[in-house]
C-alpha cells in the first residue's frame, strides 16, 4: 500500500500576531510544520504535499532540504479546497492521510494505528473525548455508534454542542474516494468555506464505514493558534524530553529546568544542573557533568568531562576528562583534548588545545594549535588579527607561556619554551630556552603623586 500524505500549512496565523508564517514558528527548536513532517517520514509516506499560502515562499524557502512537494493555496477556501490543492500530487497513492501544520506533536505512533485501524474500509478519522469540547467539531454518531458525520461547533444544534467527542481533523481515506468526495462537499455553512469534514458525512452516506481511532495524549491533537498555546506546547514538549532522558540514565536535578531545542543524545550516569540550554545537536559522553547556566549549541562533550557554571560551548569538542569554566566560552572550531583545563573567562576560538594542556583564566585564544601538556598563564592573548586577515599560533608541547602575554601571530613556540610574563613575543621563541621582552624598570626617585586640593565654600 502507498499512503500519501498531505500536510495542510496555508493558514495565516493572525492571532500569532508576527510576520512569520504560523507553521514556521519554533516548538522545541524545530519549526511546527518540521514536527509534522518528521512523523509523516516516520510512518513511511511514500509520497508527501504540504499546502502552503501564508508568508508565500517563506514557508518552502525555510524547508528546502525536505523531500516533499510543494502546492500553494492562493485562494483560501477552507480545508476542503485546501486538500483539493494537493491530490494531482497524489496520483499514484493507494490511500491519502491529512495533516495539519500547525498540530506538531502527533505521534506517528497513532498515526500507523489510524492508518492500520482503517485498512478495509474507505475513511479512518482521528477523535478525541474532551471533558470541555468548545470550539470543535462534534463526531455525531447513530444509536448503533456508528459515525454520521462531523457539525462543526458554529453550525451544531443545542443537543449536538453536548457531543464530548469531537474531530481533530486528521482522516485517512481511500484516495479515488476522496477525490470523489471532495468534488461534492459545498459551503454552504456560516464559514461559506469547504470543509473536510464534510467528506465524512459523504462517506457514511455513499454506505462506508467510518472507523476511528484516539491518541494517548489530547497535546498530540492540540492545535496552535497564538503564543500561549505555543508556549503551553513547548512546555509540555520539553518535560517529556526531559522523562526520556532521565528514563535513559540521565540525572536532572530540575526537569522543569532543561531547554533541548534540537536533539541531546546522553551517555549513562550523565548529571545536567539546572537551566541548560541545548540548541542543535549535542551529545554528552558518560559521567559527565553540567553546571547550572550553561548554553550547548551544537557540541560534542567527552566522556567524564565537566562543564563548570556559565559556560558556552558553540560547534566545538570537549575531550573525555576536561574541565571547562566557570564562565568559559568555546567558540565555533575549538577542539579542547582530553584531560584539557579551560578556566573561567577564557575564551576559545578555531584552535585546537592537545591533551592535557591548561588555560586556566582571563585568557583569549583564537587561530592557535596548543601541544600536549602546554600551560597558559592568566592573562595571556593571541593576537591573531592584522586588521585584513587571520594568522595562525602554534605551541609545542610542554610549553610555559607566563601570565600577561601577547603571541603576536604569525608566530611558534617550540616545545619546552618558556616565554617570560608581560612579554609581547613577534618572533619564534626557541625550544628549551627563557624569551622575553621587557623595558628597564625606572624608579623616578622625586615623583610626588598629585594632591586634590580642598574646595572652597563658593566653588561648592
Amino acid at each position: 500500500m502507498k499512503l500519501g500524505v498531505v500536510i495542510l500549512a496555508a493558514g495565516k496565523g493572525t492571532r500569532m500576531r508576527s510576520a512569520l508564517p504560523k507553521v514556521l514558528h519554533p516548538l522545541a527548536g524545530r519549526p511546527l510544520l518540521r514536527h509534522v513532517l518528521d512523523a509523516a517520514e516516520a510512518i513511511g509516506a511514500a509520497e508527501i504535499c504540504v499546502v502552503y499560502g501564508h508568508g508565500g515562499e517563506q514557508v518552502p524557502t525555510a524547508l528546502a532540504d525536505v523531500q516533499c512537494s510543494w502546492v500553494e493555496q492562493r485562494e483560501r477556501l477552507g480545508t476542503g479546497h485546501a486538500v483539493q490543492q494537493a491530490m494531482p500530487a497524489m496520483q499514484g497513492m493507494d490511500r491519502v492521510l491529512v495533516l495539519y501544520g500547525d498540530v506538531p506533536l502527533i505521534e506517528p505512533e497513532t498515526l500507523s494505528r489510524l492508518v492500520t485501524d482503517s485498512t478495509d474500509t474507505g475513511l479512518g478519522v482521528l477523535t478525541m473525548t474532551l471533558p470541555d469540547p468548545t470550539g470543535y467539531g462534534r463526531i455525531v454518531r447513530c444509536k448503533q455508534g456508528h459515525v454520521l458525520r462531523v457539525v462543526e461547533h458554529k453550525d451544531a444544534s443545542e443537543a449536538e454542542l453536548g457531543i464530548t467527542e469531537i474531530n481533530t481533523g486528521i482522516i485517512v481515506a481511500d484516495r479515488a474516494q476522496l477525490q470523489h468526495w471532495l468534488e461534492r462537499i459545498d459551503n454552504n455553512n456560516i464559514q461559506n468555506e469547504y470543509y473536510l469534514t464534510d467528506v465524512i458525512g459523504l462517506a457514511t452516506d455513499d454506505g462506508v464505514e467510518v472507523r476511528t481511532a484516539q491518541p494517548e495524549h489530547i497535546e498530540e491533537v492540540a492545535g496552535i493558534n497564538d503564543r500561549i498555546q505555543l508556549a503551553q506546547l513547548e512546555r509540555y514538549q520539553q518535560l517529556r524530553i526531559a522523562e526520556n532522558l532521565m528514563r535513559s540514565g540521565v540525572t536532572l536535578m530540575d526537569p522543569a529546568r532543561l531547554d533541548v531545542r534540537g536533539s541531546l543524545e546522553c551517555e549513562r550516569d550523565v548529571l545536567i544542573d539546572v537551566n541548560l540550554i541545548c540548541e542543535g545537536r549535542v551529545r554528552i559522553g558518560a559521567e559527565a557533568r553540567i553546571g547550572p547556566n550553561c548554553l550547548l549549541i551544537d557540541c560534542e562533550i567527552g566522556a567524564g568531562a565537566e562543564i563548570f557554571a556559565n559556560s558556552v560551548v558553540e560547534r566545538a569538542k570537549v575531550g573525555a576528562g576536561a574541565r571547562i569554566g566557570p564562565f568559559a566560552r568555546l567558540r565555533p572550531g575549538a577542539q579542547v583534548g582530553a584531560g584539557c583545563h579551560i578556566g573561567n573567562f577564557v575564551e576559545i576560538k578555531k584552535s585546537l588545545v592537545a591533551d592535557g594542556s591548561k588555560v586556566n583564566h582571563l585568557s583569549y585564544i583564537g587561530d592557535c594549535d596548543i601541544d600536549s601538556g602546554v600551560n597558559i598563564g592568566a592573562g595571556t592573548i593571541t593576537c591573531n588579527y592584522d586588521g585584513v586577515n587571520k594568522h595562525r599560533t602554534r605551541i609545542g608541547a610542554n610549553a610555559f607561556i607566563g601570565s600577561n602575554t601577547s603571541l603576536v601571530a604569525p608566530v611558534e613556540i617550540a616545545p619546552g619554551a618558556t616565554i617570560g610574563a608581560g612579554s609581547v613575543i613577534a618572533r619564534d621563541a626557541p625550544a628549551e630556552k627563557l624569551t622575553l621582552t621587557r623595558a628597564e624598570q625606572v624608579t623616578v626617585e622625586h615623583w610626588q603623586r598629585p594632591v586634590k586640593r580642598p574646595q572652597s565654600k563658593q566653588e561648592v
